[in-house]
């Protein structure tokens, strides 16, 4: 029987790369990633030769079988998304499900996820928190909003940066101009900034400043 690895990848600097999961990554028999090319030149950088397939949100439903009946015959696997954690709002839960229900063994490896940072640098309480990851585009977003304006432990978005404004605004429609906002922004490279304040001063900042990068917003709970 084989087994399957999720391995971390650093979501900007490249030496937040554990050596356990250079190590792992070069004894598995393959390398399941969300974007081959983006991956290749992460396994270039640390001379991992072991060969790559793609496993991502549009074709994940197809491959899972295949990919257990490998392992089940014995093949080591590593699943990695483009940045951070895989299956944090990224693919990797079907096939973990899978594996789990086949009695495959499966091994998470501790690493970069971008949430945690932009929760504990927010300095908004971090005891107790909720992670949305993306919200619905269109279907379902007004009613999930109106749900987490009453939710009281601190809330953790993933956003992109040509949406920000608008769930922003969102948060004021739906939250109040004065709930605490934190985006963080391009956690652990070059350009890493979080920007702190009310809704209202929030979206008034990146208004004016268009944001760049990948993003978490942490929002206040409701008091």
């Amino acid at each position: 029987m084989g087994k399957l690895y999720l391995v971390p990848t650093p979501i900007g600097n490249l030496e937040d790369m554990t050596l356990r999961a250079i190590r792992i990554l070069k004894e598995v028999d393959i390398i399941l990633a969300e974007d081959t090319r983006t991956s290749g030149k992460l396994l270039q950088y640390f001379e991992i030769a072991t060969p790559m397939q793609s496993h991502h949100m549009h074709n994940e439903h197809k491959t899972v079988d295949g990919l257990v009946k490998r392992m089940q015959a014995g093949e080591t696997m590593a699943l990695i998304s483009d940045a951070g954690t895989p299956a944090i709002s990224d693919p990797g839960f079907l096939l973990v499900r899978t594996c789990l229900e086949q009695h495959i063994e499966v091994d998470c490896l501790p690493g970069a996820t971008a949430f945690v940072p932009a929760l504990v640098n927010s300095g908004l309480p971090n005891d107790k928190f909720v992670f949305e990851g993306f919200l619905p585009p269109k279907k379902g977003r007004q009613t999930r909003l109106k749900i987490l304006a009453e939710e009281t432990r601190t809330i953790l978005f993933y956003e992109s940066p040509y949406k920000l404004i608008k769930t922003l605004t969102d948060f004021v429609t739906y939250f109040g101009a004065y709930r605490p906002v934190s985006v963080s922004r391009e956690l652990s490279k070059l350009y890493e900034e979080t920007v702190r304040g009310t809704a209202e001063e929030v979206l008034r900042h990146y208004t004016e400043k268009p944001p760049k990068g990948e993003i978490v917003v942490v929002v206040g709970g409701r008091k």
